[in-house]
C-alpha cells in the first residue's frame, strides 16, 4: 500500500509540474502575428523601380564606353600604343564599374532600411508582436503587405 501511495504521489506531482511548465511556455507565445510579402513590397516600390531604371541607363553607358574603347584600340596600329590604350580603357572601365556598384549598394541599403522601417511602423500600428515573411508561414497570421506597400510608395 505504501508503494502504491508513493507511486500515486509521484505521478500527481509529475502531472502538476508538467502542467505548470506548459502554462509558462504558452504564456511566452506572442498573441498577434503578422505576415508580409517582402518581395511584393520591394517590386511595388517606386524607389526600387527608379533604381532599376538608373542601373539600366548606367549599363547602357558602360556598353557604349566599351564599344568606343574597342573602336579606338582597333584603329591603333602600333602594338605598344595599342597595349597602353587597352590598359587605360580597362582601368577606366573597372573604375566606372566600381563606382556604379558602390552607388547601387548604397541606394539599395537605404531602400532596404526604409522598407524595414515601414514594416516596423505598420506592425506597431497594428499592435503585432511578431512579423514574419509570408513565404515562411504555412498558415495563419494577418497579412499586412498592402498596408506596407501603400506606406512605402
Amino acid at each position: 500500500m505504501n508503494n502504491k501511495f508513493k507511486f500515486l504521489a509521484i505521478g500527481i506531482s509529475a502531472f502538476v509540474i508538467g502542467l505548470s511548465l506548459n502554462n509558462i511556455a504558452v504564456s511566452g507565445v506572442p498573441s498577434k502575428i503578422a505576415v508580409v510579402d517582402v518581395s511584393a513590397v520591394v517590386n511595388s516600390s517606386a524607389q526600387v523601380q527608379a533604381l532599376k531604371k538608373e542601373q539600366q541607363a548606367k549599363a547602357k553607358e558602360l556598353v557604349a564606353f566599351v564599344e568606343k574603347a574597342r573602336k579606338d584600340v582597333a584603329a591603333t596600329t602600333d602594338v605598344k600604343k595599342k597595349q597602353a590604350l587597352e590598359d587605360k580603357y580597362n582601368k577606366e572601365l573597372n573604375a566606372k564599374r566600381t563606382a556604379i556598384d558602390k552607388n547601387y549598394a548604397t541606394k539599395l541599403d537605404a531602400i532596404d532600411k526604409a522598407i524595414s522601417a515601414q514594416i516596423s511602423t505598420q506592425a506597431k500600428a497594428g499592435n503585432y508582436d511578431v512579423v514574419l515573411a509570408k513565404g515562411v508561414v504555412l498558415y495563419g497570421g494577418t497579412d499586412i503587405t498592402e498596408a506596407v506597400k501603400k506606406a512605402v510608395k
